[in-house]
């Protein structure tokens, strides 16, 4: 379950105080070196969480995304989250890391004040235009905390940092992904009506969900899941996150699949916790 509205943005405080510690820390020299997400240095990772913190900051006060309408008007009207992506590292390509770094930092925290003065009860209501339509306080808060975990590894294993595992954020990695399946597999063109599957993690990030694999279904409660994923919440963090493979994990036992293997197989293939 995700956690209620105060506890989230609790989590959202800390993990944006993490990720600017591992800015911190990173060698300066490791800013122009590789980092895990292919084709993206260390500081283009840094660009393109600036761009989407300063849009969402912009968004939740009730303001037009800037960046957001300038890639409207280069291209026709449309907005694409790969195109806003790689033109929003372009449009910095000539900032200096420690200006990306300082820019992304005030739009996330500009960000989690507005959030801050929404109330509870708005968060389930409120909604606010993202980059794959519509997207909820909530979800967009999580969406978030998910980019800056996984990002976050990205900056601390190109700079040649030790892993930093925490649960809420994994957890959250983990919760995403799953909520999202119906949407993941729908853009591979798979649909399974009326199936589910039952994701039971342990360790850090680790929790229980049944889930639907069809838009708007959700099993009953009686329901026997179709399909099976167990293991460690790590390890399916990255793979929700779509850094590793699901098939290093099978191998070595880190995740474990049953039921209607291919089916498990297709959820561990697809699945994503953000959108691209």
């Amino acid at each position: 379950m995700t956690p209620e509205p105060k506890q989230l943005l609790g989590i959202a405080h800390a993990e944006r105080e993490r990720l600017g510690r591992t800015i911190q820390y990173a060698p300066p020299e490791s800013w122009e070196g590789q980092s895990r997400c292919q084709g993206w240095r260390n500081r283009d990772v840094m660009a393109h969480l600036a761009a989407q913190e300063a849009a969402a900051a912009q968004l939740v006060g009730g303001e037009e995304a800037e960046e957001f309408r300038a890639f409207r008007e280069a291209n026709g009207g449309e907005l694409w989250v790969d195109g806003f992506n790689q033109w929003a590292v372009a449009l910095r390509a000539d900032r200096s890391p420690r200006q990306i770094a300082l820019d992304w930092g005030r739009a996330a925290d500009l960000l989690l004040h507005r959030v801050s003065e929404i109330p509870p009860d708005d968060w389930s209501r409120r909604r606010v235009p993202w980059l794959a339509g519509e997207i909820g306080i909530r979800y967009l808060v999580q969406s978030r905390i998910v980019e800056w975990w996984l990002h976050g590894e990205d900056i601390r294993q190109g700079a040649g940092l030790e892993e930093n595992l925490q649960h809420w954020p994994i957890y959250l990695v983990n919760d995403m992904g799953i909520r999202m399946l119906p949407y993941a597999l729908g853009l591979a063109g798979l649909s399974f009506p009326g199936r589910s599957v039952r994701v039971d993690l342990e360790g850090v990030g680790g929790g229980s969900w049944h889930w639907g694999l069809s838009p708007r279904e959700a099993p009953a409660e009686d329901k026997k899941p179709d399909a099976f994923v167990e293991g460690r919440g790590s390890a399916f963090a990255l793979v929700a996150g779509r850094r590793v493979t699901a098939d290093l994990f099978l191998d070595d036992g880190s995740l474990v699949i049953g039921g209607d293997e291919e089916l498990a197989l297709a959820v561990l293939e697809h699945i994503r916790a953000y959108v691209e």
